[in-house]
């Protein structure tokens, strides 16, 4: 049974002494546990933190880092929202023709339900980022 709300988390890329494995382990991360929702950042320094003490990586190695994570987070959103289609979740009307699903993925559907209703959508499709759905019978 999967769970009701999907995964989502806050990645940092390159941090300074962040060797390949450990970024590897990062990347098994997303894909093992099908983190859906990703947030990812490469590291900078702070001046007056002990992170700016530390050895700093290459610039351009920490923007591959964030780009090799962005790519596993959105082949595993793309996964997250195709195994949705089919399926039902309350849905809260956000703006005009954009909602947010009960496991947090953004659902377009037509019509004009009113902002701030909650309504059962029926999910149809998968939409870039987004999920498509009808309201459910």
């Amino acid at each position: 049974m999967r769970p009701e709300v999907a995964i989502g988390a806050d990645l940092i890329a390159g941090f300074p002494t962040e060797t390949e494995e450990m970024f590897r382990r990062s990347l098994d991360l997303v894909e093992e546990c099908g983190i859906a929702f990703l947030h990812v950042f490469p590291s900078s320094a702070r001046a007056g933190t002990p992170a700016a003490r530390m050895p700093q990586l290459d610039r351009a190695l920490v923007r591959e880092r964030a780009a090799r994570l962005r790519i596993a987070g959105a082949a595993a959103l793309g996964a997250e929202l195709n195994s949705r289609i089919g399926s039902r979740s309350a849905v809260l009307i956000e703006r005009p023709g954009l909602g947010r699903s009960a496991f947090y993925a953004s659902v377009e559907c037509d019509g004009a339900p009113p902002v701030g209703s909650v309504q059962e959508m029926r999910l149809i499709a998968a939409r870039g980022r987004n999920l498509v759905g009808v309201p459910a019978p």
